[in-house]
């Protein structure tokens, strides 16, 4: 009796084991073939002067570069969730922050790419005085500056928690911003804060679109230009979107468990993870890999490892 409980038990154990190595697998390969294709892109957008003086491809560094570390980050507090490992609180601290920071660079680097798209379709003759490089440059520093002073209040924010209150530096649960969050200031304020961004980001980017729209209709404006901006403007508020529904995934995952079993809550919970945190950091590197005729050829070039193996 003893030993056919053992043999159970042992059996249990190991099938939550292989379910757990399985789990993690679904959801590490994706990532590891989003974060290769985005170091791909990240690296041709070095590669070549055209790509290093032109305001547009910088501004896709930027998007890039915030996305890239954020999905590494995800996948990073994805593995130590599954290795069932507890950090202290300053260093889930400063991994929160990180997200926090590279999460608001997307949809302010959006913005600006949008209304480049704007000027380029409304203000041809103008374009290439507006958008310059060094106006590019100081651009790229105010959105990180912006995103840097978030930061710095929501650590302000946590630090106004009362450290006595904590028995131990040691975190009792698993790392996430849940779990840095303690005070309901801290939690409001970083709600507030999304909700404003992303509400702004959105009607920057419909602004844009419309406005793109009606140029569209004068004679004097090229066509073909403006059909390619009001299709990239749409990509933008997709992605936008995406970076909506990204905010809704602890809500969701939190209602969802309420309802069904574990089995099926891990089940779903891996989906989400692919086509809410994962996903939208790709978007950006297969939209402008396949849709840039300047881009593509490079791209190719660099996934194949300098080989000739497509045209």
């Amino acid at each position: 009796m003893s030993n056919t409980f053992q043999y159970q038990n042992i059996t249990t154990v190991e099938r939550g084991l292989l379910e757990r190595l399985m789990f993690s697998i679904l959801t590490s390969v994706p990532c590891c073939v989003f974060l290769f294709i985005n170091g791909t892109m990240l690296f041709t957008l070095r590669s070549k002067a055209v790509f290093r003086e032109t305001s547009r491809y910088i501004l896709l560094y930027n998007l890039l570069f915030a996305d890239t570390v954020l999905m590494a980050q995800s996948q990073l507090m994805y593995i130590l969730v599954f290795c069932r490992l507890k950090l202290t609180y300053p260093v889930c601290g400063v991994l929160v922050m990180l997200a926090i920071l590279t999460k608001e660079i997307s949809p302010l680097t959006l913005v600006v790419m949008s209304l480049e798209r704007y000027v380029a379709v409304c203000y041809p003759l103008r374009h290439a005085a507006i958008i310059t490089i060094r106006n590019t440059g100081m651009v790229i520093c105010v959105i990180w500056t912006i995103s840097s002073l978030n930061v710095l209040i929501q650590v302000l924010l946590m630090l106004n928690f009362h450290v006595e209150d904590l028995v131990s530096l040691q975190m009792k649960d698993f790392c996430g911003k849940e779990s840095i969050l303690l005070d309901q200031i801290s939690d409001l304020y970083e709600k507030a804060y999304t909700c404003f961004l992303l509400v702004s980001a959105g009607i920057a980017v419909i602004s844009s679109y419309v406005g793109v729209i009606v140029a569209a209709r004068s004679a004097s404006t090229d066509k073909a230009s403006a059909r390619k901006a009001r299709n990239t403007l749409l990509l933008h508020l997709v992605q936008l979107g995406l970076s909506l529904l990204s905010t809704m995934h602890n809500p969701l995952l939190f209602f969802i468990a309420k309802n069904l079993n574990r089995v099926m809550f891990v089940r779903i919970q891996i989906v989400i993870y692919i086509f809410i945190i994962i996903l939208p950091r790709c978007l950006s590197a297969l939209i402008y890999g396949l849709r840039d005729q300047t881009i593509r050829p490079v791209l190719m070039y660099h996934i194949c490892c300098q080989q000739r193996c497509l045209t």
